[in-house]
């Protein structure tokens, strides 16, 4: 059934004359092994969505800030401080041919709201919990109303997790479309529809995918004819396949590998600090790990500033707390001191919280992040200088912690340009990497709450402030730094990442791209 959907939908997607189609091959580190934006927040998927699919207001990316432009709506105004309505965009096209429509709309809200899978349940906790409803008001008018006044609604819409799908295609994939079934979406998974530049016209989950240009797409036409993206998970395999032509961008370069590139005249290296934080946290309720003194201990041991230099070129950026120059008004700045390096002081901690000499255990993929393993083993012998012994697993099979897990590495991305689209994400009171390791206490929710809905800024920022004060005193999760992510791509191909985006996103639309 899946080859005959992703044939039809090849159907609908029109291509150029030959003479003005152009197409590209991009090495990936990782493709995910099923998409769907509702459902999803990983690094491997927030590749693919922005090319592939609308939200209701989009932004322009090329510079970081809030610089909100229409989308699948062309207008929207919050009547109040819980409500805001939106004008949809007239004859949008699915890349099924459906024309998109305030049903799609509502329905591509309420399989989060309501819960429909796990995913989207998780999806609801950690991005729309303070959404109450999303209604159709008329056939060009859709309304969203909040449980307590929503100091983020252009930021939550703009969110790849708010992109719109076509309801009747999803439901269509059972044979009935008066009912949505799980099977639905798991179908909907291996053969995504959205509305965007691109349609998927080919999916290998975990191997290849294949970008056509839309030539129904309501915007401005997308350069390439098509793109393909091929996953290439050895470094050295990727920069083989670059020198030798087989493709022509590959992602995740480390900056050991930069002048391999940057010497082939052939060749040549974009990269930029990326809006996303590698991390390591702590299973507080592991034994181990139980006593904040230790986690402290840890955390203090850790010479971010040495990784940096060595792993980075000290392109990478260490921050003193969990902020991003993107948050504006709220970025906390360079003086910030949630995080720091005091081995004497993480000896002292040792002694206090009676660590008795066992191993600590530290998992890592072994590439899933770029520099991640070395990263581990760096740590180690910053630990075991502190007289801290480590035992590195590595490990693939990672899909949340067990209860013998202590340590791991793991990244924190911004999902949106906003303390609760980063941070909050992973470690609110309901944030994933809380309710994983971490439970809260009802202080630390009554002071998220403060933060989260108050729609002064100076309050914001103060509570937020508390916030990082709070991780410093628990430790539940260190950022190590903003890596410095590199591409490296043939000459003629003209891309770079773009500061005001997610981070990973393979933008290949009109302007962001072009081939000499």
């Amino acid at each position: 059934m899946i080859k005959t959907l992703l044939s039809a939908l090849a159907m609908t997607t029109v291509l150029v004359s030959a003479a003005s189609a152009q197409s590209l091959t991009v090495g990936v580190q990782n493709l995910p092994p099923w998409l769907d934006p509702g459902k999803d927040f990983g690094n491997q998927g927030s590749q693919i969505y922005f090319s592939t699919f609308d939200p209701l207001i989009l932004k322009d990316y090329s510079q970081p800030g809030a610089n909100f432009i229409s989308g699948l709506a062309t207008a929207w105004e919050q009547t109040s401080p819980t409500e805001m309505v939106l004008t949809l965009r007239d004859g949008v096209k699915f890349h099924n041919g459906d024309t998109m429509t305030a049903d799609d709309v509502v329905f591509s809200f309420e399989r989060i709201l309501n819960d429909m899978t796990p995913e989207f349940a998780g999806i609801h906790r950690q991005f729309f919990d303070n959404f109450a409803s999303v209604e159709k008001v008329d056939d060009t008018t859709v309304k969203v109303t909040t449980k307590k006044p929503e100091p983020l609604f252009e930021i939550l819409l703009n969110t790849s997790e708010a992109s719109i799908v076509p309801r009747n295609y999803i439901a269509g994939l059972s044979g009935d479309t008066n009912a949505v079934e799980q099977s639905d979406f798991d179908a909907f998974m291996m053969a995504p529809v959205g509305t965007g530049p691109y349609a998927i016209s080919s999916f290998q989950p975990g191997e290849t995918l294949v970008w056509s240009r839309f030539g129904d797409y309501w915007g401005d036409v997308a350069p390439m004819e098509t793109v393909t993206l091929r996953r290439i998970p050895e470094l050295a395999t990727r920069v083989t396949a670059l020198a030798n032509g087989e493709v022509d961008l590959i992602t995740n370069v480390p900056p050991d590998q930069l002048q391999t590139i940057s010497s082939n005249p052939a060749l040549k290296v974009e990269g930029a600090v990326t809006p996303l934080f590698h991390v390591i946290f702590f299973n507080t309720e592991n034994p181990k790990l139980a006593n904040p003194k230790m986690r402290q201990a840890l955390a203090y041991a850790i010479d971010r500033n040495l990784l940096n230099e060595a792993l980075w070129g000290s392109q990478a950026k260490v921050p003193g707390a969990h902020t991003f120059e993107q948050f504006g008004d709220l970025y906390m700045g360079a003086d910030a001191q949630t995080y720091r390096y005091d081995p004497e002081l993480a000896k002292q901690l040792l002694a206090e919280a009676g660590y008795d000499g066992s191993p600590i255990r530290f998992d890592t993929d072994p590439v899933y992040y770029t520099n991640g393993l070395l990263a581990a083993q760096a740590i180690q012998e910053m630990w075991a200088a502190v007289g801290v012994n480590t035992n590195i697993n590595v490990t693939t099979k990672w899909t949340g912690p067990d209860e013998d897990m202590e340590v791991r590495n793991w990244s924190n991305p911004m999902y949106f340009a906003d303390p609760a689209g980063s941070f909050g994400v992973m470690w609110s009171p309901k944030g994933s990497g809380s309710e994983m390791t971490w439970p809260t206490d009802q202080a630390y929710a009554d002071l998220w709450d403060k933060f989260r809905y108050s729609t002064d800024v100076a309050v914001r920022k103060e509570a937020y402030g508390e916030i990082m004060d709070y991780v410093a005193e628990q430790m539940p999760v260190l950022a190590l730094y903003q890596p410095y992510e590199s591409y490296g791509m043939r000459q003629g191909v003209n891309w770079k990442p773009l500061p005001g985006h997610i981070p990973y996103v393979l933008d290949f639309r009109a302007g962001s791209i072009s081939i000499d």
